[in-house]
């Protein structure tokens, strides 16, 4: 089994921390230790977090939440008093943030013509930019980010969008325009019950145009900081 800092990892391979294996996940973890915590199947004790982090107030659910079920499907915190608008004052449901230890929003994205991420020679790190097209948002804004993750076989390009100031300085690969597949991220507060295979608004919290989107929640998990979401069917409006 893999190890990290004499933590055995448990060798199952589910996914849930998101990376396809342990050993991925080991591998990356070992240089970026606050990622421990995605292991849901390690006990608080061993990764030195307090169980007062995982206080009644913030989970009102006793479900592990290793099964991400729909039994398991209520927000750490349900307010209906904020309001609940974006800048065209349209209402939506909740506001997606992004995971502590990533730069900026989690976006899984592929370009109109999939054979440009293997052309391009995309690589983890490396700073891209896009726009998406068409029925997958038709955001305005040419997206700009950092590569955490590719697929080259599909194509299939996992980045976190930080803004224009690190293709200024450092260059970039224009990815032309692109396809958003999904969003992930966490939620904190929201009006409504998450439940997995319902479609929500929300508004992406460093969105620059402050405006809603829209998705269908196809994974929930609880975690620390709020509940982990995966979101596609993607639209703006």
């Amino acid at each position: 089994m893999p190890l990290i800092n004499g933590i055995e990892l448990p060798g199952m391979n589910c996914g849930l921390c998101g990376f396809k294996t342990c050993d991925d996940f080991a591998a990356k973890a070992a240089a970026s230790p606050e990622l421990m915590k995605r292991c849901i199947h390690l006990s608080d004790s061993l990764i030195g977090a307090k169980s007062a982090e995982i206080s009644a107030p913030q989970l009102q659910s006793s479900s592990c939440g290793s099964c991400a079920s729909v039994e398991c499907s209520r927000t750490s915190q349900v307010h209906d008093s904020k309001p609940w608008r974006d800048s065209l004052d349209r209402e939506f449901d909740f506001y997606l943030e992004h995971f502590p230890e990533d730069p900026g929003p989690r976006e899984i994205i592929i370009p109109h013509n999939p054979m440009i991420t293997r052309e391009m020679e995309i690589a983890v790190g490396d700073v891209i930019i896009g726009r998406p097209l068409g029925m997958s948002c038709g955001c305005p804004i040419t997206h700009c980010g950092v590569v955490t993750n590719v697929e080259m076989r599909t194509g299939v390009i996992t980045w976190c969008v930080t803004g224009p100031l690190t293709p200024r300085a450092q260059g970039f690969k224009d990815l032309g325009y692109y396809i958003a597949e999904a969003y992930e991220g966490i939620v904190r507060d929201t009006r409504q019950d998450l439940r997995i295979g319902v479609r929500y608004y929300f508004q992406p919290r460093m969105c620059m145009l402050q405006w809603r989107h829209s998705g269908l929640i196809n994974y929930l998990n609880r975690t620390p900081q709020g509940y982990q979401v995966r979101l596609e069917g993607l639209f703006i409006g």
